[in-house]
């Protein structure tokens, strides 16, 4: 299928912790097809790789950086506090090695004098409410400022005051900031590590209460932008989900494997656009699936018919059957299968003459999803 592009492009590269290494590959996949960004955003690790772009490092350069980054780089925790101040700590790690690793990727000065524009996802916890950092009116400010409070996962790194605003990481109101980029422009590619599939985490109770709020955290993130992309108004949408998902948020083992997902990804969805991007709207790009219904395993909880009543509807005996069978989906729809208690719902993508069973559950490997604290 032939590509076409508009002119205007955004690229909108998502918060996902060390999986959001990703987005290297999949820059280097757009430079590789002469796609040429006109505005970047980002949250998080997204407004740090998005910052290095707009700075103009080198694709080579920033892989590099990626794969020499180690634990002990990032993470270092904040005992002093922990002890004299206890509850009163304002993070679990310090705020140097973060502050050194931006300050070292990030260019100089402020945002306002980047040669690609360049938007940084925060949220403002004192008012409850996101500041995009690069929209009209907040853009004299520092990058590495800006990108740090990006970065700063509550509870885990300590906020940053910019402007008179307390400001941390945005992906705890919106991980992919879509809707911001999306002003002005014809099309939006955006990378999601964040939400690249359902996982589950073995034992989630006994790895300790930051293990806890961490995966509190990255449901809370996945349910909004589901919801987000759910009602999506604005110009049309490539939806770019690497195969990340067995990978943790602080694996610092699997760089180069991240970085690879993201560039193969980007490159199977641009084969399959086509035209698309320059339509009206929409996510793309889409797929024909089948559902089934597991009828033995359908306890006729309802939640399928609430969610989805357009494809679902309870039965004589109470359980979910479906009024049609087929779809055709983008990678952001049919969240509801995930949200079945029982795992009853299947849903299998057909490519031409051949199926293969699609958004199914996965567990994480027994690694550690967060750094060592102790």
């Amino acid at each position: 299928m032939a590509l076409r592009l508009p002119k205007r492009i955004a690229l909108v590269l998502g918060g996902g912790g060390l999986k959001g290494f990703a987005h290297i590959g999949a820059i280097r996949a757009l430079g590789e097809r002469g796609i040429t960004p006109e505005v970047v955003a980002g949250t998080s690790i997204g407004s740090l790789i998005g910052a290095a772009y707009a700075g103009r490092m080198p694709v080579d350069d920033m892989e590099r950086r990626a794969i020499a980054l180690k634990r002990a780089h990032l993470f270092k925790l904040d005992h002093v506090h922990m002890v004299t101040r206890r509850m009163q700590s304002p993070s679990l790690y310090l705020a140097g090695p973060l502050e050194t690793l931006v300050r070292d990727i990030v260019p100089a000065g402020r945002i306002s004098q980047l040669p690609i524009r360049l938007l940084v996802n925060t949220v403002d916890l004192e008012r409850g409410s996101p500041v995009v950092w690069g929209l009209p009116g907040l853009e004299a400010v520092s990058v590495a400022e800006a990108v740090y409070a990006s970065c700063a996962l509550p509870g885990f790194f300590p906020p940053r005051v910019i402007e008179g605003r307390t400001c941390a990481d945005g992906g705890v109101m919106d991980n992919l900031p879509s809707a911001a980029a999306s002003h002005g422009v014809d099309a939006v590619i955006a990378i999601d590590v964040g939400s690249t599939s359902v996982v589950e985490a073995r034992d989630i109770k006994d790895k300790g209460f930051a293990a806890i709020f961490m995966r509190a955290a990255q449901t809370m993130m996945r349910t909004m932008q589901t919801d987000s992309l759910a009602r999506w108004s604005g110009p049309p949408m490539l939806l770019v989900r690497p195969e990340v998902w067995k990978y943790n948020w602080f694996s610092f083992a699997h760089t180069r494997q991240i970085i690879d997902a993201g560039y193969a990804a980007t490159h199977e969805a641009l084969d399959r656009i086509g035209d698309a991007l320059c339509g009206t709207g929409g996510l793309f790009p889409r797929r024909e699936v089948e559902l089934s219904v597991d009828r033995g395993a359908c306890i006729g909880c309802t939640l399928c018919a609430s969610l989805a009543p357009g494809l679902f509807r309870m039965d004589a005996d109470g359980k979910a059957t479906l009024i049609r069978t087929t779809a055709e989906w983008s990678r952001a729809d049919g969240d509801f299968v995930h949200r079945c208690p029982v795992k009853a719902i299947k849903v299998t993508a057909v490519d031409g003459d051949s199926r293969r069973q699609t958004m199914e559950w996965r567990t994480l490997p027994t690694e550690e999803d967060l750094p060592a604290t102790d």
